[in-house]
């Protein structure tokens, strides 16, 4: 290894796909087991995890300061040394808080600050954040901070461990695992989530690009051209992009790190968002907005001006093509083109393709193509819109929907399976999973555009025109399509014959292909729609916020929304308990660099007596502003007991965590990410924003909604058994002696999944 460093950020790498890695040249056998590797195992135990015999062995190898970083690295994604005390002592029994403890405080401490007679003051105790608790009301001996204001004074950076009943079991990666990983993520044929976007920015890097691999998604091509630049390699860069919509998304990746084309009104909305709050003034919302507008002022020295130039000068697209592609995004062009100067480098020599472009580009010397299928569709031309949308397959299958309702199924699917051999798999497993959602007349459609919340769409009112029986055949023509093809697509790749195991997990989890998770996963990611079966009677939320941050005013909350047939009950800052639920009470500042935490324990047996259907897990922005980069939520349980702290109220144990994730970049002030089904006793992760600031926002149809759009997407375990039929493959009950075997654990590298299966 070059550095201590470059080991550590491979380290994390691997942890994301459930494995330890090891670099080859440190990997040697020893016949005793030495005395720091038992205490290195014990302690990986003591945190949750198990390690595997080939890694066994490997530590074994390690010295003793690689085998401490190793150690420090868990415990620092896992939150250990972190400050996990909340506000409440031993929180699992309420402290009787009402909201007139509240009002009267505020009354006491507004009172004995306009009294001129000190007498005449309200006695009780001053707290060192300078508020007054009269007496008769917090039962203060209770409480880590002042109950009034949320501003903690006690810390406790000691957790429980060892408490878990199941261990997550680590394997071993060495050098060839982490380039195989490297390979899968660049040459992934669907969209990479935010961790694989981390984990691919880390190995970009760290290792060279290697050779021959086909990047076939524009978000991926972004990074990989990114680094060419800060290579200075211009050139290498350039010949990446084929259409000046690359050289835009790239411009844009640039300026404000979004991977995709977002339009900048979107991002002021956001802005707006986030700048709402209940005690806002209008003037402070103005500020957020000015502070986004000046993030997106475009100013460019000369060299980027000739490197974009040089860029678009040298497309072989046609010009009129090119002016097609740039016309969907023509405001932003507009901008780009002043602030790169462009009418002024196009007057150059050499620069006459550029100088054509723009004078086309200008003048709308050009047509457009959705313009002539819009002109068809509206003149029911059937026969001349269907010839046009076959000149493109991919817009034709991200229409396919709604021509058919337009244009009539028959000559639409007729049209369609023409060019459905052409098109990308994850396309076509986007058309398979979401046929019978969108052609149900009674269900809204859950969408999450870019940098926004989640929406429900009513539906297509012309499935009005059409019977139930008439939607259903239309929902299985789109299926029997998409099986055809996908079962011709593996039928021609090279194969043996043999056995298949598939883990019968593996027919619950979904394919990864849209609703991609925007945050990261540090420990074992899993895909959104996967259910978690609770192995004990207790689920205990947790959220830990303000790590490596001054001590400050910031207001994240954690909340339970216990939905019933007809009636719904909140657990969260303002209703502490609820029927089977407990918070851990409010924290509004958080303390010095260490961070602080709140949790909410969910008792499912008395949550069943009570006839409780779902519990909607959510944190919240309530400070001005967007959810706190670097916040950690998840959830832990387990069939063992979990204690709670009875003197500092720390009920964190990493042996107990079932899932957790890790906020970076978040866009709005609301996220769901989880879904408790307390009759099935499982939890379904998943990942979708919401605006409010706490929450009472939250419309739990649209999280309804979207649980079952996730559930109807293709699973993983379905996709392999039509591979297995397409390539002759028997299908096996147990991976011994099986010729192929998929296991869950396997599924969680959805990189590898998809180069599989797509």
């Amino acid at each position: 290894m070059n550095n201590n460093n470059e080991y550590n950020q491979l380290l994390r790498v691997s942890l994301r796909a459930g494995a330890v890695y090891v670099p080859e040249t440190e990997m040697a056998t020893r016949a005793d087991i030495t005395y720091s590797t038992l205490a290195l195992v014990k302690q990986l135990r003591q945190a949750g995890f198990a390690v595997s015999e080939p890694l066994l062995h490997a530590l074994n190898a390690m010295d003793v300061d690689r085998q401490v970083e190793l150690l420090s690295v868990i415990n620092e994604v896992m939150g250990i040394g972190l400050n996990w005390a909340p506000m409440v002592k031993g929180w699992q029994t309420p402290t009787g808080e009402t909201f007139s403890d509240h009002l009267l405080t505020y009354i006491a401490n507004v009172w004995n600050s306009i009294a001129k007679d000190k007498s005449a003051s309200i006695q009780g105790v001053t707290l060192p954040c300078g508020h007054l608790i009269p007496e008769g009301t917090f039962p203060l001996e209770r409480y880590n901070g002042c109950p009034f204001c949320g501003t903690p004074f006690t810390f406790d950076t000691n957790i429980y461990k060892g408490q878990g009943s199941k261990l997550r079991t680590l394997e071993l990666w060495g050098d060839s695992d982490i380039e195989a990983h490297y390979k899968a993520l660049l040459g992934s044929p669907v969209a990479l989530d935010a961790t694989q976007v981390e984990s691919l920015k880390t190995l970009i890097a760290l290792r060279p690009l290697p050779a021959g691999v086909n990047i076939s998604m524009k978000e991926t091509l972004m990074l990989v051209i990114d680094t060419l630049v800060e290579q200075d390699k211009d050139a290498e860069a350039g010949a990446l992009m084929s259409t000046p919509t690359d050289v835009l998304r790239y411009l844009w990746y640039d300026h404000t790190g979004l991977l995709q084309l977002v339009r900048p009104s979107t991002l002021l909305r956001r802005a707006l968002r986030a700048g709402t709050h209940h005690t806002a003034s209008l003037a402070r919302q103005a500020l957020f907005l000015k502070i986004e507008r000046k993030k997106l002022r475009l100013k460019y020295d000369r060299r980027w001006c000739r490197r974009v130039a040089g860029w678009l000068n040298s497309q072989t697209l046609p010009v009129e093509a090119a002016c097609e592609a740039m016309h969907p995004r023509r405001e932003m062009w507009v901008r780009f083109i002043r602030a790169l100067r462009l009418a002024e480098m196009a007057r150059r020599p050499g620069m006459e393709r550029l100088r054509e472009l723009l004078d086309r580009f200008y003048n709308k010397r050009y047509e457009v193509w959705a313009g002539k299928v819009s002109a068809a569709r509206e003149a029911n031309d059937a026969a001349r819109a269907l010839t046009l949308l076959k000149q493109r397959p991919g817009v034709m299958a991200r229409t396919l929907f709604a021509n058919m309702l337009w244009l009539g199924p028959e000559p639409v699917l007729d049209a369609f399976k023409e060019v459905a051999p052409q098109l990308p798999p994850r396309l076509l497993l986007t058309l398979g999973s979401y046929a019978d959602a969108y052609f149900t007349h009674t269900s809204y459609r859950v969408v999450r555009p870019p940098m926004s919340t989640a929406a429900k769409l009513p539906p297509n009112p012309r499935l009005a025109l059409h019977d139930k029986a008439e939607r259903e055949a239309m929902a299985r023509a789109v299926g029997k399509v998409y099986e055809d093809t996908m079962r011709a697509r593996f039928a021609a790749l090279p194969h043996a014959e043999g056995t298949v195991y598939i883990d019968p997990q593996l027919y619950n989890v979904p394919m990864a292909v849209g609703d991609r998770s925007a945050t990261i996963q540090d420990v074992n990611a899993a895909l959104q729609g996967m259910r978690f079966p609770v192995e004990g009677d207790k689920v205990r939320l947790f959220m830990q916020w303000g790590k490596g941050m001054p001590a400050q005013h910031l207001d994240m909350d954690l909340s339970a929304a216990i939905i019933y047939e007809n009636s719904r009950e909140d657990c969260a800052y303002f209703n502490l308990t609820a029927i089977g639920a407990q918070h851990s009470g409010d924290i509004i500042n958080i303390p010095d660099q260490v961070g602080t935490a709140e949790y909410v324990e969910l008792d499912l047996p008395v949550l069943a007596e009570a006839g409780a259907r779902y519990v909607a897990f959510t944190c919240n922005a309530y400070s001005t502003g967007m959810i706190n980069p670097g916040l950690v939520i998840g959830w832990m349980d387990s069939a063992n007991k979990m204690e709670v702290n009875e003197k500092t109220g720390v009920a964190y144990d990493p042996s107990t965590v079932q899932h957790m994730v890790r906020v970076t970049e978040s866009s709005d002030k609301g996220l769901v990410f989880g879904v408790l089904d307390v009759a099935a006793r499982e939890i379904v992760w998943l990942e979708l924003p919401f605006g409010g600031q706490n929450v009472l926002s939250l419309d739990f149809a649209t999280v309804d909604a979207y649980v079952k759009k996730l559930a109807s997407k293709v699973s993983i375990g379905r996709l392999l058994a039509l591979r297995a039929q397409a390539q002759g493959m028997k299908v096996v009950e147990t991976p011994e002696g099986a010729t192929e075997a998929y296991t869950a654990q396997w599924a969680l590298d959805t990189a590898a999944v998809a180069a599989l299966l797509l």
